[in-house]
């Protein structure tokens, strides 16, 4: 992680805590995390709401807010409600409502119960402001290809 990107996030974590979040996690307990540095203790925030930067930015850091919602279709609302699109994880048992949430879901790349694997052989893509182009994958390896096309035409 960079200073500027933890900085960032510290910001985004600060902000939600000034407005009521509470975050779980102590970062007292993380000697490298010092503000000016790019180590940031993980944070694990509660009581957000959607107003919070926190719960509509990329942090690209170890932090997650974690919010009550009424059910399935407010969190798909809430999801979509945003101008970034890079990857959500769907925290199920029943693999059915993941595919149902997983093809409204505004995202280029989703998950079911997990978030920290990427399969080379799927393309990681992000929609809306999140990421430009494809990798991983045979789509994402071809944009590293200069394709040539060739018209022949033989004399008759």
């Amino acid at each position: 992680m960079r200073t500027r990107a933890a900085e960032f996030a510290r910001g985004q974590v600060a902000e939600a805590a000034s407005a009521g979040a509470k975050s779980l996690v102590e970062a007292g307990e993380f000697a490298a995390d010092k503000a000016g540095t790019p180590y940031m203790a993980p944070q694990v925030l509660v009581n957000v709401n959607h107003t919070m930067r926190v719960m509509s930015e990329e942090s690209f850091a170890p932090v997650i807010g974690i919010m009550k919602v009424k059910g399935d279709e407010e969190a798909i609302a809430l999801m979509n409600d945003s101008r970034y699109g890079l990857t959500a994880a769907i925290w199920t048992s029943d693999a059915d409502a993941a595919l149902s949430i997983g093809e409204r879901v505004e995202t280029g790349t989703w998950f079911m119960n997990r978030c920290d694997y990427l399969d080379p052989a799927l393309a990681w893509t992000g929609v809306k402001d999140s990421g430009r182009g494809c990798t991983l994958s045979r789509v994402g390896y071809e944009q590293l290809t200069r394709p040539k096309s060739y018209h022949l035409r033989l004399k008759t």
